[in-house]
């Protein structure tokens, strides 16, 4: 098998080894796992309730398995309710009792990016209330779930995006530091619109309207730091050493603001319809045209992580950590948003080409449980 060693920096190995169950041999006390809690668990929220989103789609668009989806939809939303409110309650704890531990990893270069996805998890939950709540809540109970996770989750969004930003701003992270985890603020930030979309038929219009110009501001945020990001990460891959194998996972990340970003423009011009009248449809096919071009890179970056993905595990194995959930959301982004846009178009072939994605995307999942589950249960877990 070849070896990745060439390609990989002394330096690297050394950001790795300090920030993931590579650091450390043996396993905390338990009083001590709350300090040690990663601040990334939250993407187990972010990746299942994506999945749960993705089948209650039912892929494929079969009538007679509709009833099959959305019962394994609410399903999965149950499992996504029920750890979301464990890590709430573990997050909460750690910054009243550990709040030196949690603040040190505020500040890191690499660990500071993944606490975006405790804001991305409650925001990710609010979309799939907005879905799946209906068929169990009346509608102003999914309202008011949908707006306090709104609330709770977007002011986090911006502040973690603005933290993290000034962090790497102020301080001087090496090139080898940059890694696809740095895309979660801007993914964050690309969700909100999503969340405030179902809002706006409950609200009177001026405030619809404010909703419309407040999701189009999020959009051009999330948008314009996910270039930026981009433009880091394909340097430092083009021009310096592959990341550490245990950074491999955080690649398909770039996924997740493809998919949130298709999403999130075809949402936009759909709940405008009242604000923008006579223009509404011409203001719907631009934004088709424009998602299905940003749908494209996403093609093109799915095919070159999946390459990417193949060479590290033809090099070596895979170690776990809690990054392997950076399989997931990404991924399932991006199958929604292909279901999505094939619907739109109306091409059965990109219908299809969705439910083959969905397919990765269970598989993914399940793997990225069961390992986890595994870590949970002989401590490698809660290894630094």
């Amino acid at each position: 098998m070849p070896s990745l060693a060439p390609f990989i920096s002394n330096v690297d190995r050394e950001v790795i080894m300090a920030t993931s169950v590579l650091g450390q041999n043996s396993v905390p006390a338990q009083t001590e796992r709350l300090r040690t809690l990663h601040p990334g668990w939250f993407a187990t929220v972010m990746g299942t309730s994506i999945l749960a989103v993705a089948t209650y789609d039912n892929p494929g668009n079969q009538s007679a398995l509709l009833p099959i989806a959305h019962a394994i939809g609410r399903a999965l939303a149950i499992i996504a309710y029920v750890v979301a409110a464990v890590l709430f309650v573990a997050y909460l704890t750690r910054w009243i009792k550990h709040r030196d531990a949690a603040m040190s990893d505020l500040r890191h270069p690499v660990l500071g990016a993944t606490y975006g996805t405790f804001p991305g998890g409650l925001l990710v939950l609010a979309v799939m209330t907005s879905q799946i709540g209906p068929s169990w809540f009346s509608t102003s109970t999914v309202i008011w779930m949908v707006s306090v996770l709104a609330i709770v989750g977007g002011v986090l969004a911006v502040a973690i995006s603005l933290a993290f930003g000034y962090i790497l701003f102020a301080g001087e992270p090496s090139i080898p530091m940059i890694n696809g985890g740095w895309f979660i603020p801007p993914v964050v930030t690309i969700i909100l619109p999503m969340v405030l979309v179902p809002l706006m038929p409950h609200v009177s219009p001026a405030n619809a309207r404010l909703f419309l110009m407040l999701g189009y501001t999020f959009y051009g945020m999330g948008l314009f730091l996910f270039a930026l990001v981009m433009s880091m990460l394909y340097y430092r891959l083009v021009l310096h050493p592959l990341p550490h194998v245990a950074m491999a996972p955080s690649l398909w990340i770039a996924l997740g603001p493809v998919g949130v970003g298709v999403l999130a423009l075809l949402a936009l011009a759909q709940a405008g319809a009242p604000i923008f009248k006579s223009a509404t449809a011409i203001v719907v096919q631009i934004s088709l045209i424009g998602a299905t071009a940003i749908w494209g890179f996403g093609l093109w970056w799915l095919a070159t992580s999946i390459a990417l993905l193949v060479r590290y595990v033809r090099a070596g194995k895979l170690p776990y950590s809690i990054g392997w959930w950076a399989f997931t959301f990404p991924l399932g982004a991006y199958t929604v948003a292909t279901l999505t846009l094939a619907r739109a178009w109306n091409i059965t072939i990109i219908e299809w080409f969705a439910g083959l994605l969905y397919m990765g995307l269970v598989v993914f999942w399940v793997l990225v449980a069961a390992a986890t589950i595994k870590a949970l249960r002989n401590g490698q877990a809660w290894m630094r």
